[in-house]
């Protein structure tokens, strides 16, 4: 699912007979490089030169003691800020192979970036609750406003109040001030922290937040499962008794095939597809499959509209290509802006998966180049600065903007005071006959064209989200080249004629469909793609006489790239909270949120939209007829056909957000 899971874990060394200064290592969380979540590793020096560990376990309010981890300077002439990281992860230190507690494992590097570490903070990283090796109970996505709490049961804001004021208390030299930030599940935790936050919270950072699950993050995207990266996740991250060092080892679902498409159509149905994990790995998946609608379940965690009283200083971040939670820093920057408007509300989204500012180079996606290392430029230019302005009153050389967002396509960073920009203004691309995309409305005459295009989507053959094998969710399918979908037969292509001028579009992308069905439910796929000229650099290498036969050429000239895709499921058209059936054969209107998008096609480049019923094994199968698709039998996954509307009374199209021109 969307957090960053542990790498491979193994023995545990743990000694319990120190009663508040427990044996336990704190580093990013293991196996957060694994997801480019890892720190800058530029960061090379030896920590224990410099800092020294200490392991606390903290009483919150209820009793329940949470497990601490500080790192502090030597340097005790001068007083420096907490900067603190809440994790579900563990506050272990990967080290020799296996998660390490105890005061002696020291981590690499500690910190977002070695700047940090050089200029000199306070570092804590924290056990949630009931995670690890701290008490208490564990909730997915913890309920901000709970009537009743289970005993251990806990609220994020009172256990990072509680945890404050022990700090400010206990640990000396600190100045007062605190930062807190934290990438995808901690991204979460930080924005729960601040809420009604302590006043000494000077700082925080929410990157790659969850906020709400189901509207757009890892567990739904337009009323759709996602398949694929939620069965990845939930194989592995599983509950245990707590305080605990377990699980001691993390391993991969070991599907038996090279290709997940293969590994799921077999099972076909979502209830045969669960029976295929264990029990234990059943208990937190089989809920995100029962809850098909927008519940109390889902209602209940999602954590935006508590987003008040907000009084630190936030830089929220994302990734234009985050697999897994490219919704929530949006919807975390638009709440926190509502609830809190005196609040300094920063946002920053770069060309980067998930966490990928924190780890990676930022300088490219599989074969799509940004000319830049815009992940050091982050990490130096704008998150460094951020937290030395509000922890210690360092006035940054360039003041940090509201907006800070990369620009693809151009490779540009831009400044913005809100998003969406102000100067970008809707307009709509219209599907037209004969794959016609453009500008105006369509006006087809009905001796000419039908008015209509229609496939026939057949939910046992279903259109893959890569064109190659893969298990899981390659991050590389964000950027993918979609050649391989645009000739399938049950794929819809509409394309602009090569652009004169430069198109910018920067905000939502919201399809506007008007669509029938043969069946009595439908999901409608949209993509909105960038289509590269027929000339364009790169492979050129010619064959060296003499050698063998390579492999074929793999040239960017007419590559499609996938700038923005989402599915809708039909029965969710006009609520999420009740779903209805589709009468076979009426036409109605389907509109969406496709995400928001920071893109320039080029000159010379195409805007092509691909329409479809299937995305597979990314988002589960639709059986095209009306049921509870959890406890769908084989029987009631059927074909259907589609048809996709362009006439005058019933113009299909994508709205963009279009800026002026440069």
């Amino acid at each position: 699912m969307s957090r960053p899971l542990p790498a491979p874990l193994g023995a545990l060394a743990l000694s319990l007979a120190v009663p508040l200064v427990l044996a336990f290592g704190g580093v990013q969380a293991a196996g957060l490089a694994v997801h480019d979540d890892a720190p800058a590793k530029e960061a090379k020096s030896d920590l224990a030169e410099r800092y020294t560990k200490y392991e606390y376990r903290i009483p919150m309010r209820d009793g329940v003691k949470l497990f601490t981890v500080v790192y502090v300077p030597k340097d005790t002439g001068r007083s420096y800020p907490f900067l603190m990281q809440r994790t579900p992860y563990s506050a272990g230190v990967y080290a020799g192979e296996q998660l390490r507690y105890g005061v002696n494992f020291m981590p690499k590097q500690i910190g977002p970036s070695k700047e940090f570490e050089e200029s000199g903070y306070i570092f804590v990283k924290q056990d949630v609750r009931g995670r690890f090796m701290s008490e208490g109970k564990w909730q997915e996505m913890t309920p901000h406003a709970k009537a009743q709490r289970l005993a251990g049961e806990g609220n994020e804001s009172q256990d990072m109040h509680d945890t404050v004021e022990w700090l400010l208390k206990n640990v000396p030299n600190n100045n007062g001030k605190v930062g807190i930030l934290g990438i995808s599940y901690p991204g979460f935790y930080t924005s729960a922290s601040i809420i009604d936050s302590h006043p000494a919270i000077k700082a925080a950072s929410p990157q790659a937040p969850i906020t709400d699950l189901y509207m757009g993050d890892d567990a739904y995207h337009g009323g759709a499962f996602m398949l694929a990266a939620n069965f990845d996740f939930y194989a592995a991250f599983t509950e245990e008794p707590n305080p605990t060092p377990l699980p001691k080892t993390w391993g991969d679902f070991d599907y038996g095939v090279p290709d997940g498409y293969d590994y799921f159509l077999q099972r076909l149905t979502l209830a045969n597809i669960a029976s295929s994990l264990s029990d234990r790995q059943r208990t937190l998946f089989a809920p995100m499959i029962e809850h098909t609608t927008y519940d109390d379940f889902w209602k209940s965690r999602n954590i935006a509209p508590h987003l008040k009283n907000v009084k630190a200083a936030v830089l929220t971040v994302g990734g234009w290509y985050d697999a897994e939670d490219l919704q929530g820093p949006f919807t975390t920057y638009h709440a926190i802006k509502k609830h809190n408007p005196s609040t300094f509300n920063g946002l920053v989204v770069g060309p980067w998966v998930h966490g990928g500012w924190a780890g990676g180079d930022g300088k490219s996606l599989g074969r799509v180049q940004f000319d830049a290392n815009t992940s050091d430029y982050f990490r130096k230019q704008i998150q460094y600065p951020f937290f030395e302005q509000h922890l210690k009153g360092v006035k940054p050389a360039r003041a940090i903007a509201e907006v800070t967002a990369f620009e693809t396509g151009t490779n540009v960073w831009r400044q913005y005071t809100a998003w969406p920009p102000q100067a970008a203004k809707p307009r709509i691309l219209y599907f037209g006959a004969n794959g016609g995309l453009g500008w105006q409305k369509p006006a087809t005459a009905a001796d000419r064209d039908s008015g209509y295009d229609e496939y026939v989507s057949d939910p046992k053959k279903p259109v893959p989200f890569v064109g190659y094998p893969a298990t899981g969710v390659p991050k590389e399918y964000m950027v993918s080249d979609q050649r391989f979908a645009a000739t399938r037969p049950d794929v819809l292509v509409y394309q602009t004629e090569p652009l004169e001028d430069d198109v910018t579009i920067a905000g939502p992308v919201t399809p506007k469909l008007f669509v029938s069905t043969s069946g009595t439910d439908a999901d409608w796929v949209v993509k909105l793609i960038d289509v590269y000229p027929n000339e364009y650099p790169g492979g050129d290498e010619e064959r060296q006489r003499g050698k063998d036969v390579p492999a074929p050429k793999l040239a960017m000239a007419g590559y499609q790239q996938l700038v923005r895709g989402n599915p809708m499921r039909g029965k969710f058209r006009n609520s999420f909270e009740r779903a209805e059936p589709f009468v076979p054969g009426k036409v109605e209107a389907v509109n969406f949120h496709l995400g928001d998008v920071h893109h320039t096609f080029r000159r010379g480049h195409r805007i092509m939209v691909q329409v479809q019923s299937s995305w597979f094994p990314l988002v589960d199968l639709n059986p095209q007829t009306f049921t509870d698709i959890p406890t769908a039998k084989p029987e009631d996954f059927r074909k259907a056909t589609q048809r996709v509307y362009h006439a005058p009374e019933t113009p299909s199209g994508l709205q963009l957000l279009v800026m002026p021109s440069r």
